[in-house]
């Protein structure tokens, strides 16, 4: 598939997506914004990445000058941790353990996964629920197991794993940009665009 090709095949596939659910998504994270509850966010692969950037964007791209920051931290960033409790438990529980040291009730679980079948995302999502947690899915293909666990999903309508992930950033930069703005209106400050 050529360059062009491949760009003009993802603006069909951002057509269909679901405003409505990236919308939800938005709403969730305003809330746990206003609530200072703290944000975990995880996935494997290319998806560990895509945690890791929204947590960067969250935590210095949607600030707004004079008012509380977001809690942001991405369980896929911390290399020692993950590998010991996949050396003595099992990698199913690399990120379920950090949030152990963590989570509250009403904080909120953000999982990537563009299967939706990874076992150690769907054990997050499960202990993260148990514990009280609001979880978040952001997915491809069908959804998988992810869909049918989470409070709240969006899924990408493709089967490209490629284009899975693109969208899942365009969505993260797409929600920063969106709460910082919604911030801005809520508080009166100005909006600013952040210097990276």
């Amino acid at each position: 598939m050529s360059v062009p090709l491949y760009i003009t095949s993802l603006l069909g596939v951002l057509e269909h997506l679901s405003s409505q659910d990236v919308l939800r998504l938005q709403d969730v994270l305003f809330k746990a914004w206003r609530a200072e509850r703290t944000i975990f966010i995880a996935g494997n692969g290319g998806s560990a990445s895509t945690a890791s950037h929204f947590a960067n964007d969250l935590n210095k791209g949607a600030n707004v000058a004079n008012q509380p920051r977001f809690r942001a931290i991405a369980l896929s960033d911390n290399v020692p941790l993950i590998t010991a409790w996949a050396n003595d438990t099992s990698y199913d529980r690399i990120f379920l353990e950090q949030m152990a040291n963590f989570l509250r009730p009403g904080d909120v679980f953000i999982a990537f996964s563009g299967s939706g079948n990874s076992p150690n995302i769907v054990a997050a999502v499960q202990w993260a629920r148990e514990a009280g947690a609001i979880t978040i899915g952001l997915t491809g293909g069908t959804g998988g197991q992810l869909r049918s666990i989470v409070d709240h999903c969006v899924v990408v309508p493709s089967t490209r794993m490629e284009q899975i992930e693109d969208v899942h950033l365009i969505v993260a930069h797409g929600l920063c940009t969106s709460l910082r703005t919604a911030i801005a209106a809520r508080t009166h400050a100005p909006v600013g665009t952040p210097a990276f």
